[in-house]
């Protein structure tokens, strides 16, 4: 009977959103952003610690719709015209090279194969995008000039990763080839300005004329339910197409973002509060995720000085084009570390090079815990060093 109750839905939800609370009391507690908190409280009830919960099929969907949620939201702060600029392309592809170097090399140093050295290399070109966003957003700097560019490579990024991914698995496999590849490209580009076209010219067209019908006056949450089921199919879509499915999401709330509702429910308002509460489980499930006892005393260096790379990487990489770029040094470094945090990213591409076989055990745990590193150590240096 207990362990019925105990391996409920409800019961498990219930339990992470007190975790989701206690994450905001510890995060206020030591001053920090409240995803430094959720990850930390993660950790603790996690199989590092206490062992509470592990990373169950249940806590992985909710995970996943969370990043969907947040992205979404994310997205409609923004238009179109802010995050599509080359300067941004710049800044994400000087920040996906100079990081798959060092990682490379610095793999290649410990004297791992040339298979888990290409891989830890395209780990390390990765950027959460729902990380710095969700801090932004908590510090109401979405729409400075840093946030936008950040947002601006990190999408342009999240492209890159995949396509370094498909890369590293054609090399390893020995199946390189000019047209798979720049397949991959047209299918990111294309879903990107085709997907943001159709939402723009259908979907915030359709919700505007909702909100103007009888439906909307006689049912003003029509609309929300039409924006949420947007976001959803934008997220299966990038899916499909072998893309990330917040990449989707975030697309679709800048394509709807401008549209001024006056019968209906502000969606904005709806998704924000599904957001406060996915999301505080997305951020609970990185902690959950690692697992410090499959951490073994010889890789502590390996993973120091990964990490340390991965950081130090992309501030070089992206802080540097951004200030070529008339931004001033402390913005730039804003970009730089703003893109630092591998999070979700890097842990899913791990999961495929260990399920695939082209990793083992030791780099997959290494690059699991150089992610939740960066994620954990960007908020911290945003809040208290570039934004104090």
């Amino acid at each position: 009977m207990f362990s019925e109750i105990v391996g409920s839905i409800e019961f498990q939800m219930s339990f992470l959103l007190f975790v989701a609370l206690a994450g905001y009391l510890l995060a206020s507690r030591i001053n920090q952003s409240a995803v430094v908190g959720e990850i930390l409280v993660g950790l603790l009830i996690g199989p590092s610690l206490l062992g509470w919960i592990t990373y169950t099929e249940f806590v992985e969907s909710v995970a996943h719709l969370g990043a969907i949620i947040l992205l979404f939201v994310v997205g409609l702060e923004f238009r179109l015209k802010d995050i599509f600029h080359l300067k941004y392309g710049v800044i994400a592809l000087m920040g996906a090279v100079i990081p798959w170097i060092a990682g490379f090399y610095l793999t290649k140093a410990f004297g791992y194969d040339l298979s888990s050295s290409i891989f830890v290399g395209t780990a390390m070109t990765a950027t959460s995008i729902a990380i710095t966003a969700n801090v932004l957003k908590e510090m109401g700097k979405l729409q400075t000039a840093a946030a936008k560019a950040i947002i601006g490579a990190a999408v342009i990024d999240d492209v890159l990763s995949l396509l370094a991914l498909s890369l590293t698995k054609q090399l390893v496999t020995g199946t390189l080839s000019l047209s798979s590849t720049s397949l991959i490209v047209l299918k990111a580009v294309g879903f990107l300005v085709i997907g943001s076209y159709i939402g723009s010219r259908f979907f915030a067209r359709a919700i505007a004329k909702v909100d103007e019908s009888k439906i909307a006056r006689t049912y003003p949450e029509f609309a929300f339910i039409f924006a949420m089921a947007t976001a959803f199919l934008y997220s299966m879509v990038a899916e499909i197409l072998g893309l990330s499915a917040i990449l989707g999401s975030f697309i679709a709330g800048v394509s709807i973002g401008s549209v001024v509702l006056q019968h209906s429910k502000n969606y904005r308002e709806g998704a924000e509060y599904l957001h406060i509460i996915f999301a505080s489980i997305f951020f609970i499930s990185l902690g959950i995720l690692a697992d410090v006892k499959a951490l073994s005393s010889g890789l502590l260096l390996f993973l120091l000085l990964l990490t340390v790379a991965a950081v130090l990487t992309k501030v070089i990489g992206c802080s540097i084009p951004a200030r070529l770029q008339g931004m001033k040094t402390k913005e730039s470094l804003i970009v730089g570390f703003g893109m630092s945090p591998r999070g979700e990213m890097a842990m899913v591409i791990s999961l495929i090079g260990l399920k695939q076989g082209i990793i083992g055990q030791e780099i997959y745990v290494t690059l699991v815990f150089m992610s939740l590193l960066t994620t954990i150590l960007t908020p911290i240096i945003l809040r208290n060093w570039l934004y104090k």
